[in-house]
């Protein structure tokens, strides 16, 4: 057979879970992609074959489409097989380095989408400190929050963040209240948790202050740390509005102005050239961006 005449591989990857699933929106989540991209490979598959592969009102099988779907699953089953190798699946390492909160906050909530579209992928999680430049090991993927334009390496942008100071309610209702938290009075009035990830400077400048960064108060390396401190009454923190929203949501902590200001910071994943060569680390690397967008 010619090689143009062979499906798309997403499209029969696509094919199979609605079949097995007989739901789109949950085929769309099993593959990590949007519902409508599920109908789009559907349509693509059924005019690449000529065939009607799904009854009208809902997804029960044509007979044309149940016919199709064993020549489809023999044939994805035959791609999966190592000839003359060991018969159980081979394992692909990934190791990725990343900080310990955006890893609880972001990552491993939706790690099983990554896990089900990639089964065969070893995610290997090492702990990186950000500024300190610490990892276990040498990882293929890194998450860095900073500047951008890496000199050492190639960068995707996942996330921006904006930044608010907030309290916990006891604090804010035993010091504030707080207008905006944006003049001398109230910030010399306050304790402010301290941390070198997320400098006050950004807080003053928005402020038009002239402050340095202060040299008193509790002060953390980790900003998991730091949200906890502040809900725990340590003070006044600033906090990433979606890094922190576990914490600003529930009320743990008290955002101190409705004016967030734009961080000069964002999320990146970084790698060395020639990594995303290795079609692990890019489908990570695309999957990362594509589901915290």
């Amino acid at each position: 057979m010619a090689l143009q005449h062979i499906p798309p591989i997403q499209c029969l990857l696509t094919f199979e879970a609605v079949a097995r699933l007989r739901h789109a929106g949950r085929a769309a989540d099993e593959l990590c992609v949007t519902p409508s991209a599920v109908s789009h490979r559907i349509r693509q598959l059924e005019s690449h074959v000529g065939l009607k592969l799904f009854g009208r009102g809902d997804f029960s099988l044509t007979a044309d489409g149940a016919a199709y779907l064993v020549n489809v699953r023999a044939g994805l089953a035959a791609l999966q097989a190592v000839p003359n190798g060991d018969a159980s699946p081979r394992a692909t390492r990934l190791r990725l380095a990343v900080t310990p909160t955006f890893s609880r906050q972001f990552l491993m909530p939706r790690l099983e989408l990554f896990r089900n579209i990639y089964p065969d992928v070893d995610l290997v999680l090492q702990v990186s400190i950000p500024l300190l430049d610490v990892t276990a090991e040498q990882a293929d993927l890194e998450v860095r929050y900073g500047p951008g334009a890496y000199a050492d390496c190639e960068s995707r942008l996942l996330l921006e963040e904006t930044v608010v100071p907030a309290c916990s309610p006891s604090y804010l209702n035993e010091f504030g209240p707080f207008n905006g938290f944006r003049t001398d009075a109230e910030i010399a009035n306050a304790r402010l948790i301290r941390s070198p990830l997320e400098p006050w400077s950004t807080w003053f400048a928005s402020c038009g202050l002239d402050h340095p960064e202060p040299q008193l108060g509790s002060q953390f390396n980790d900003l998991g740390l730091v949200y906890d401190a502040a809900a725990s009454g340590f003070g006044v923190a600033l906090v990433r509005q979606k890094l922190g929203a576990q914490w600003l949501e529930s009320g743990r902590l008290v955002p101190l102005s409705d004016r967030p200001v734009p961080s000069p910071h964002r999320h990146y994943v970084c790698w060395q050239p020639g990594t995303l060569d290795r079609w692990e680390c890019e489908a990570f690397a695309e999957w990362l961006v594509e589901t915290l967008s």
